[in-house]
């Protein structure tokens, strides 16, 4: 620029001693120049180009590869075209040193330093018609890149001369520089040379005074270098020094320069072993094709992708181009991928050893053992205090009660001696403690009016009566006026359209028999007989009567059967009923709208504890008899059920049924006599015993004495259970925690049972080894 002062000047000099290829330092070739430049006479120095370079490209396999050359004999010289690349640069450093040492002709002074159009021009002619002695070497010299020359043009002129490259290089580009295109010729080098007039001069160039005739130049801007940006390699590349001639190095004493050269990438297992066999294949064909031993093998043609390795040279000017667009980053060439499988995992003694550098101890039975204690110890620790913890919060069994007493209480006496008849069959049972026994078949039998006692069931239950109420009003239709005329079977004498109640209508029902009253009560209640019918076996059923069959509400057909058993399951059921008591504990009854006293066709009910219940006769079935009688036990009541079925040692139907009654008598004065009770639960007595599931027994008591009834013989059953409330975990002496009971229905007693000690959760030794 104008007015720069030497120091500028001299900053450039030493720029352009460092644009050296591979950035080395000071290159000895310069240093002539330098000397050269210093003995100028030039009064005016401006700022020279400096030089550009361009990136080397990274190096490749293919360039480490042994390259065949012949041994250059030192005597016989070789021709430009002939020599390979790194003579061909050496002959032209070779030339340029000579040029050096034998300075020619001083040019005129308009000459030694030619304007930046000569110099621009003569490049291009360089370029364009090369001669024949520098054609080989000229041609190849030529930058790729526009960017990597520089010139001494005017600003305008580097301008016109870039649009045209620009031009250029948009209709061709230029093919890719080879090695030779790289290295300056020694036509540059003699052009660059000073003449010896040139010498030195402290004068800036600023105070160069023009002539009168002439005008002073003013300086202009000269371009600048430009400097292609260096990608950073993938890797380190090795680098090369330029050697050169021992009369240049010898009378020089700047340093030597080098060229970096940047590492070649990692190359993959696969491309190494592939390359490693391709490798061996050349040199095995290479030595056999070889006719001397000492003869190099031949290099690989080195493939169209693969750079050529850079020779150092220096920089070419020539005209700044156009720059060319930023190109898009390369692909980094992937990194090398370990296909080593990772070890197993060390064991913990081998894998101390290893982090701490000290070597495991010599295995011995007795250090086995103690590593095997130290590593198992605080596992089984660890386990045990697990274990503890949740055994602590397991959730406690449910305490039970459990009788310790024995379960079965016998009468004495000897054994029960009851009168049973010789024929037909029955059964006599006392209500909720048993069966006092059976005699005869035990098989289904017609039971003639004993079946009224399943028609007044049915009734009460679907119409109950309770206290002193009547029930509901009925009239009698046609059909039971009618039916009251019969003269072979028992009757009631109501009339048509009379109006009774149901208690009314029952007693005519169980007291004189009356068969039309019982079809009466069927109608109203189910709207048929038929219907009813099926509502008397479904009754049945219900009761567990299996081997009873009804098919008619008053037992005349021979068709409706039962069984004794059945017969006393159905009595235990009626006799619940108050009214129902009441009216078959009557031995006769006025009812209104029939004249005169009706009389109970049940005679033992003259008996001292007789209370019912029907009687039955017709010939296919004989005499027949339901009874119930109580007996005091203790100062109460115990009812006692029998039947006698079949009674038919008499050759008329009434004589049947007085038969059947004396039977009855005789087995109910029986079990009166019979039937006590006996104290089989003392107070203060040990029952059992309450179990909290983990081995743990409090002892629980009788609150009171426990009287069972029964009859010589008979055994009996204890039960001890909870009395329907859960016995608890922690209780005192005295609590109530249950009951013991003996007999069922109504004969059962019980008494309740206290803890005769406190009771206390599990302990500690308890909680922790229980399995269950």
């Amino acid at each position: 620029m104008a007015g720069e002062s030497p120091d500028k000047a001299e900053q450039q000099g030493s720029s352009q001693e460092a644009a050296v290829p591979g950035g080395g330092g000071r290159d000895p070739r310069l240093s002539v120049l330098r000397e050269s430049e210093s003995s100028s006479s030039s009064a005016v120095r401006v700022d020279q180009p400096t030089a550009v370079f361009k990136t080397l490209a990274p190096r490749t396999p293919e360039d480490d590869a042994p390259t065949e050359t012949e041994p250059e004999p030192e005597t016989e010289p070789v021709s430009e075209a002939d020599a390979p690349e790194g003579d061909r640069l050496k002959a032209a450093v070779a030339a340029w040193v000579a040029t050096a040492e034998e300075p020619e002709a001083e040019p005129e002074a308009d000459d030694a330093e030619p304007d930046a159009s000569e110099a621009d021009s003569e490049a291009d002619d360089a370029e364009d018609e090369p001669d024949d002695e520098s054609q080989d070497d000229d041609a190849d010299d030529e930058p790729e890149d526009a960017d990597d020359e520089s010139g001494d043009q005017s600003e305008d002129e580097v301008e016109d001369e870039a649009d045209e490259a620009s031009a250029e290089e948009s209709v061709e580009e230029p093919a890719e520089e080879s090695a030779e295109d790289k290295a300056p010729s020694a036509s540059w080098f003699a052009a660059r040379k000073p003449s010896a007039d040139e010498k030195p001069t402290d004068e800036k160039p600023g105070d160069e005074k023009p002539s009168a005739d002439e005008k002073p130049e003013e300086p202009v801007d000269q371009p600048t270098a430009m400097f292609k940006m260096v990608r950073p390699p993938v890797v380190d590349q090795p680098t090369t020094a330029l050697k050169l001639p021992s009369s240049l190095t010898a009378d020089s004493d700047s340093e030597r320069t080098s060229v970096f050269r940047a590492l070649r990438p990692d190359i993959p297992a696969e491309q190494k072993a592939a390359k490693a066999a391709e490798a061996a294949q050349e040199a095995a064909r290479a030595a056999a094709a070889a006719p001397a031993p000492a003869a190099a093998p031949k290099p690989d043609a080195p493939k169209p992708d693969a750079p050529k390795p850079d020779a150092p040279k220096t920089a070419v000017p020539k005209a700044p181009e156009a720059p060319k667009a930023p190109e898009g980053p390369k692909a980094v060439a992937e990194a090398e991928r370990t296909r080593q499988q990772p070890l197993p995992p060390l064991p913990p003694l081998d894998l101390l050893a290893e982090l701490t550098n000290t070597p495991p101890p010599p295995p011995t039975p007795m250090r086995t053992t103690l590593r095997r204690v130290r590593i198992w110890t605080p596992l089984v620790l660890l386990l045990l205090i697990v274990f503890a913890i949740v055994q602590m919060v397991r959730p406690l069994p449910a305490p039970a009660l459990t009788l310790s007493a024995q379960p079965t209480f016998t009468f004495g006496g000897g054994t029960l001696d009851m009168p049973w008849p010789g024929e037909g069959q029955g059964a006599v049972e006392v209500e909720g403690v048993g069966s006092m026994g059976m005699y005869g078949a035990q098989k289904p039998a017609p039971i003639a009016s004993v079946t009224k006692t399943m028609t007044a069931y049915v009734i009460l239950r679907d119409h109950p009566i309770k206290g002193k109420q009547q029930g509901p009003e009925i009239t009698v239709d046609k059909k039971a006026a009618d039916q009251a005329h019969a003269t072979h079977e028992s009757t009631a004498a109501v009339q048509e359209n009379q109006t009774y109640t149901e208690k009314e209508l029952l007693e005519l029902l169980m007291i004189p028999s009356a068969n039309n009253v019982a079809r009466l009560l069927a109608r109203w209640d189910a709207g048929s007989e038929a219907a009813f019918v099926q509502k008397m076996n479904a009754a049945a059923k219900e009761l567990g009567m299996t081997q009873s069959t009804y098919t008619d509400p008053s037992g005349l057909l021979d068709s409706t059967v039962s069984t004794p058993q059945d017969q006393l399951k159905l009595a235990k059921a009626v006799m619940q009923y108050d009214v129902f008591r009441e009216i078959v504990n009557m031995p006769n009854l006025t009812v209104d709208g029939i004249p005169g006293r009706i009389e109970n066709n049940n005679k033992i009910l003259l008996e001292p504890g007789v209370s019912g219940i029907k009687t039955g006769s017709s010939t296919p079935a004989g005499g027949n008899l339901l009874w119930a009688a109580n007996t005091i036990v203790d100062g109460q009541n115990r009812r006692v059920l029998g039947i006698v079925m079949g009674a038919k040692n008499a050759k008329i139907l009434d004589d049947k049924l007085t038969l059947a009654i004396d039977y009855s008598l005789k087995l109910i004065q029986q079990a009166q006599k019979d039937v006590t009770s006996a104290a089989v639960v003392k107070k203060g007595q040990v029952l059992g015993y309450v179990d909290d599931g983990l081995g743990g027994r409090t002892p629980v008591v009788a609150t009171k004495e426990l009287k069972a009834v029964g009859w010589p013989g008979l055994q009996v059953k204890l039960e001890l259970t909870d009395g329907g409330k859960a016995v608890p975990h922690t209780g005192k002496a005295g609590d109530i925690v249950g009951q013991v009971s003996i007999g069922t229905g109504a004969g059962k007693v019980s008494s309740p049972v206290a803890l005769k000690a406190d009771l206390a959760e599990p302990g500690f030794d308890k909680k922790l080894t229980r399995l269950g």
